[in-house]
């Protein structure tokens, strides 16, 4: 009897040695408790040392007033980069131009520049004298000043994109703009990042595509925000949170597992930053840090 077996692999994280940046996304708060959350979560996530951290902007530009405070908070009040997200829907070029402006001399450097969603879900529109998209939006930005610009990247391909190929040609003329990376919408497949990523190279363009990890924890508003950027949920993901309704606890392992092996899976194949969608919740986000060797 042959009693040898096939060594076993290597452990998923056993070569990370914390050498990554993270960058972590929130959202301004609606209320005291909210704000108090957010900021519990901030006091958490920064002693990571994140690259930059970015303040949602709501459909229509519904936040504008919540995320420039928050922002200017984070400026004034700790030593994180604040990375501001600006949209130009149902915006003149002259009214997006003057928050930039306001930005700018605020010390804020770093914008996420998105074309936006119209807020109850209606179809985009551009302004008569707006922006018709974000490649437009971040050529305007540069013209106000020197921002250092994320754009938003679909490796499922944005839903409202008429092929893969379109989605791609629309990506490029935001890197040509003037964008320096690209953040992806969450997603559950590795290989659909490496395919994005790959079909850059092939086009010549050497700009830094950072993953967008989500953790779930709640599989219904993950399906709501999956249908809006064109996410898929795989079904294999729904059962593993089947009956844990009321199990926070095996939730969040659950979450957490599942985000983690994708975030190892990323890590093997030489991504080196991962930017967080924290809902404004830390502790997700900071354990699988950990588990990539990021540590404060």
């Amino acid at each position: 009897m042959n009693l040898t077996s096939t060594p076993a692999p290597a452990p998923l994280f056993e070569r990370c040695h914390g050498d990554i940046d993270v960058s972590f996304e929130f959202f301004p708060p609606r209320s005291e408790a909210m704000q108090e959350r957010l900021w519990q979560s901030i006091g958490r996530l920064a002693p990571l040392e994140p690259r930059f951290v970015s303040v949602t902007y709501g459909a229509g530009g519904s936040t504008r007033e919540r995320t420039h405070s928050t922002v200017k908070r984070i400026l004034e009040e700790t030593d994180l980069t604040p990375a501001a997200h600006l949209t130009c829907v149902d915006a003149s070029r002259e009214e997006v131009q003057e928050v930039a402006r306001d930005y700018w001399d605020a010390g804020v450097r770093h914008i996420v520049a998105l074309r936006g969603d119209p807020p109850d879900g209606q179809p985009f529109s551009a302004h008569p004298d707006g922006y018709a998209n974000a490649a437009e939006l971040v050529a305007g930005l540069k013209e106000v000043a020197d921002f250092d610009i994320s754009v938003a990247a679909y490796p499922e391909g944005h839903p409202e994109a008429r092929s893969a190929d379109a989605d791609l040609d629309h990506l490029l003329r935001k890197i040509d703009a003037g964008a320096e990376r690209a953040i992806t919408q969450f997603f559950f497949s590795a290989d659909a990042f490496f395919r994005l990523r790959d079909a850059l190279a092939a086009r010549g363009r050497n700009i830094e595509l950072v993953p967008g990890v989500l953790p779930v924890t709640n599989v219904e508003r993950t399906r709501e925000f999956a249908r809006k950027c064109g996410s898929a949920i795989p079904d294999w993901l729904d059962q593993k949170f089947e009956g844990l309704d009321a199990l926070p606890d095996a939730r969040r392992l659950v979450a957490a597992t599942v985000a983690t092996e994708m975030c190892g899976r990323l890590y093997a194949g030489g991504v080196r930053h991962f930017h967080f969608y924290t809902l404004n919740r830390a502790s997700l986000s900071w354990t699988i840090c950990h588990m990539l060797g990021v540590k404060g």
